[in-house]
């Protein structure tokens, strides 16, 4: 019996110590992400605002991940919804980044999704305003509201004015949001969220999740 109780003993002291290196190793990861990206308001290549036009924004009816496809096949030209990809797969696969990714380019394959993960501030803006140059709108992860909890949610960016200080979101609760750069990088980056529940955390740490992603669609 004493052996039993060690042995239970030893697995919670090793479960602990995991636990906490991985939730160490994810927040040195947040703040490696979290830089300085005032230069990007004084820089030349972001003085003229990018948008998309066309983007209409729906309040989501299964899940975020399958309204942003509907709202991207709209833009598109196509009629694709969210009961359509209910109906076919009887549950939501764009629970992950990579799975949402995956199914972006299933349904667009006339364009090329890439995910990135973990960007810095300064990379995440580069690359989402050289994507809405292209005139694509670029789907995104982040801490948004559903009411007054905080929840991970898939969106779509439509536009960036730098100089002005704004980013443009169709957010697929049903509204368009206007936010600054500062509460765009807080909420990809999910420190914006707060109280998040512990399992949350966890699966961040364990990368079921990623901060500061975004998919460029080329």
């Amino acid at each position: 019996m004493k052996k039993a109780i060690l042995i239970i003993l030893i697995l919670i002291v090793l479960i602990l110590a995991v636990t906490a290196g991985l939730l160490i190793r994810l927040r040195i990861r947040t703040d490696r992400i979290r830089t300085d990206f005032s230069p990007v308001f004084e820089n030349e290549k972001y003085s003229e605002p990018v948008s998309v036009e066309g983007v209409e924004v729906i309040t989501q009816d299964v899940s975020c991940g399958y309204a942003c496809i509907e709202m991207f096949s709209a833009w598109n030209g196509g009629d694709l919804t969210e009961e359509d990809l209910f109906a076919e797969y009887g549950k939501v696969v764009t629970s992950t980044g990579d799975r949402f990714c995956e199914e972006m380019n299933r349904r667009f394959p006339e364009y090329t999704t890439t995910i990135h993960k973990y960007m810095t501030d300064t990379e995440l803006i580069d690359a989402a305003y050289d994507n809405l140059a292209n005139g694509v709108p670029v789907p995104f992860e982040w801490a948004a509201k559903k009411g007054d909890v905080w929840t991970l949610h898939y969106s779509l960016l439509t536009g960036m004015d730098i100089p002005n200080d704004t980013v443009t979101v169709a957010n697929p609760y049903g509204y368009m949001e206007e936010v600054t750069v500062e509460e765009f990088l807080q909420r990809t980056s999910f420190e914006a969220y707060e109280n998040m529940p512990f399992y949350f955390k966890l699966a961040f740490a364990v990368g079921i999740f990623e901060k500061n992603t975004i998919f460029t669609v080329r």
